[in-house]
């Protein structure tokens, strides 16, 4: 499988969580070396070849690259478009063009461009899955805080039900999940590192999630015990 964004935060569990399966894993990261050294050491502790790949998911060239290094571990099973970032909380009267171009381009011209490179790969071998990590705040809108990365998953949620559609035929599956508010640094790098303690009262179950409970439903859809399970995205919220 490859994963992406995987040396921080849910896309760190996703990989933990194949590896535990014994599935070998190749992932990207942009820029925490350490860290994803770190991931790598850990899931091949579990006896699973695992590989990390400094790629920015928004570069085409990097993109390419990422896969190709995927191909040396073996034919690819599937993809966790998981990459993306944040900024920090800002009203959208307050933005600035740069910002809001750099959100979409890793969080949508990104899941996009490993999207295809999946697709170019899963079609021949007749079937696969993909998993696109989208946000609660697609639906919520995350007024006040971050418009533009809640408008960027919002797009992800379309590519998930699009690209299912056109690839069906082709035996490939492409489901997402929203997750609510995890306890990530995902709020720290958007200025506001106790947003879920802050906000976990709003949360039917009364807690913020963990990344681990985020990964273990991307792993099921990734499952064959999700084979009819398409085009859709599942919350993974709490009920918020």
């Amino acid at each position: 499988m490859v994963v992406t964004g995987g040396s921080r935060g849910i896309g760190a569990s996703v990989v933990q969580a194949l590896a535990a399966r014994g599935i070998p894993v190749c992932f990207s990261y942009s820029s925490h070396r350490e860290a994803a050294d770190v991931v790598a050491a850990s899931a091949q502790d579990l006896g699973t070849r695992v590989k990390a790949v400094q790629a920015d998911v928004s570069v085409e060239s990097d993109v390419r690259r990422l896969f190709a290094e995927a191909d040396e571990m073996g034919p690819l099973g599937g993809l966790v478009n998981n990459a993306g970032i944040n900024a920090p909380q800002s009203r959208v009267v307050d933005l600035d063009g740069e910002r809001i171009r750099r959100i979409l381009d890793v969080n949508v011209v990104g899941a996009f461009l490993c999207a295809a490179e999946a697709v170019r790969r899963l079609t021949p071998r007749g079937g696969g899955t993909i998993v696109n990590v989208s946000s609660r705040a697609a639906v919520l809108g995350s007024p006040g805080e971050y418009v533009d990365y809640a408008a960027s998953k919002a797009a992800v949620d379309t590519l998930t039900v699009g690209l299912a559609q056109e690839v069906a035929a082709d035996g490939i599956r492409v489901a997402g999940v929203r997750p609510g508010l995890i306890r990530t640094d995902i709020h720290a790098s958007a200025g506001e590192p106790g947003r879920v303690e802050r906000l976990q009262r709003t949360v039917p179950l009364g807690r913020g999630g963990e990344a681990s409970e985020v990964a273990e439903a991307v792993v099921w859809l990734m499952s064959d015990a999700a084979s009819y399970v398409t085009g859709t995205t599942l919350d993974v919220s709490g009920g918020r």
